[in-house]
């Protein structure tokens, strides 16, 4: 287990910039005045039961924003988290049933700027303990785990595109099995692995 808490430290020690959902769009013109909304999400790597994994959630199709899609444990800032740490951790035990007092914090990485208008901190920490874990029924529909090798090797990632608000949106992806992770989620990945890398 020390192995993966140094690498981990090591990767948030590494230099690297802020990213955001605009990176691999350099045209798009986002408003000087705009406001973003504070939020946190957790990226939990467990060693629980072998080698790393990190947890993620399937949102809900019933939710109005992003439903369906692969997403960390997280949310926004409420009025009473004295932090994204904070936000994170309240957010996951909401989601998956994750007692507060359980992860080992490592740390933050810079924040990602999301298009619908949230300043998100990843808050990188690391689980040993297994827990059961509960999907919260209104937010998310399946909890799953993914090998972090997988989730840390650029090669696995990939430029894809779609049509969004009239123009065409370029974002990364990082297929693992039948789940499709992309946009926000596969960017801060993208961003830890090439921390890791280093």
């Amino acid at each position: 287990m020390s192995d993966i808490v140094d690498r981990l430290h090591a990767a948030l020690a590494a230099p690297g910039d802020a990213s955001s959902d605009f990176d691999l769009n350099p045209d798009a013109v986002l408003p000087a005045n705009r406001r973003l909304r504070q939020a946190g999400v957790l990226v939990l790597v467990s060693v629980a039961d072998g080698p790393p994994r990190l947890i993620l959630t399937k949102r809900s199709s019933a939710l109005k924003h992003h439903p369906g899609q692969i997403a960390f444990p997280g949310g926004k800032q409420d009025p009473g988290d004295v932090d994204a740490i904070a936000t994170a951790l309240r957010e996951a035990e909401e989601e998956i049933g994750l007692p507060r007092d359980l992860p080992q914090i490592i740390g933050t990485m810079p924040a990602h700027e999301t298009v619908t208008g949230f300043n998100v901190t990843p808050v990188l920490a690391l689980i040993d303990t297994p827990f059961r874990a509960v999907a919260e029924p209104g937010e998310v529909d399946e909890i799953f785990s993914a090998p972090l090798s997988h989730l840390m090797a650029p090669d696995n990632y990939l430029v894809e595109s779609r049509i969004w608000r009239g123009a065409r949106r370029y974002y990364y992806a990082v297929p693992y099995g039948p789940y499709y992770i992309w946009g926000a989620t596969a960017r801060m990945l993208r961003a830890l692995s090439s921390r890791m890398a280093q």
